[in-house]
């Protein structure tokens, strides 16, 4: 993770801006990313309208690559995340193939799907839980020295007005994407009112989705939010809470062995 002093130029009002806004207005040479400044991100980022999906696929990582590393937040995120925000209603990305043909193509999953798996997982990169860790390592002082983490935290109301609309999109693998992406966004304090909305949404990706990956945000929302996940689990959701506890069990034990001025047979590497 870095962890810059330097600060954002202005802050990021909730009202989405148009896409076009962080392209023209943002001096991306001057904004530090995970391998360089973003001075080759407003080109990318403008491919992945492009109507061909071949371009966008290829843009994808050229757009997104230089801000995602390590879990960590850059100054250049905020504005891509503005601008993916912004753009996931346009009509290239809205028109994405949702189906595919098994027997001659393998499957791929959609533009819009890859870019709100993008947005979700740079949420949890600055949910709740990663500020506490960071003050318990690096002090209370955490988010005022990583400024960046800030803007993100900050730009969240935005960002869950685009995401929110997606909820109800006829296509399950968007609207599951949409609602793994808003779990981390509404812990903004202005958005912790649309958590009984989430809950209905939770609940129905249970009833019909098998994804380990999806079935475990949601769980873990829907306990956080208080709520009695008993009924709603599987077999397969308890084999993994099961596995996922040996696992701490395992890594506490690593960790007393090391802490503990001593170590195990074999260390955990």
């Amino acid at each position: 993770m870095t962890r810059s002093r330097r600060q954002t130029e202005q802050p990021h009002p909730a009202e989405l801006p148009p896409c076009q806004t962080p392209l023209d207005s943002t001096n991306w040479a001057s904004l530090a990313t995970a391998c360089g400044t973003g001075e080759s991100l407003p080109a990318a980022l403008t491919l992945l309208t492009s109507s061909d999906p071949v371009i966008r696929e290829s843009a994808l990582q050229d757009a997104l690559g230089p801000v995602t590393h390590q879990n960590s937040i850059y100054e250049a995120t905020v504005p891509v995340a503005l601008f993916v925000a912004a753009i996931l209603n346009q009509p290239p990305i809205t028109a994405g193939n949702y189906s595919h043909d098994a027997a001659t193509t393998p499957p791929s999953r959609p533009t819009l799907v890859k870019l709100l798996d993008w947005l979700g997982d740079t949420a949890y990169d600055a949910d709740d839980e990663c500020v506490a860790i960071g003050e318990r390592l690096y002090g209370e002082r955490y988010l005022d020295e990583y400024a960046e983490m800030r803007a993100f935290r900050d730009a969240r109301l935005a960002i869950f007005s685009a995401v929110q609309a997606l909820l109800g999109h006829d296509n399950a693998e968007v609207r599951h994407a949409a609602l793994i992406a808003a779990i981390p966004l509404i812990e903004h304090p202005l958005l912790t009112q649309h958590q009984a909305d989430l809950a209905g949404h939770a609940r129905r990706l249970l009833a019909t989705s098998a994804d380990r990956h999806h079935r475990d945000r949601v769980l873990d929302a829907l306990k956080a939010w208080g709520h009695d996940t008993s009924r709603l689990e599987n077999p397969s959701d308890i084999a993994a809470r099961e596995h996922y506890a040996r696992l701490r069990a395992a890594r506490a034990s690593w960790d007393g062995n090391w802490t503990g001025g001593g170590y195990s047979e074999d260390p955990p590497f």
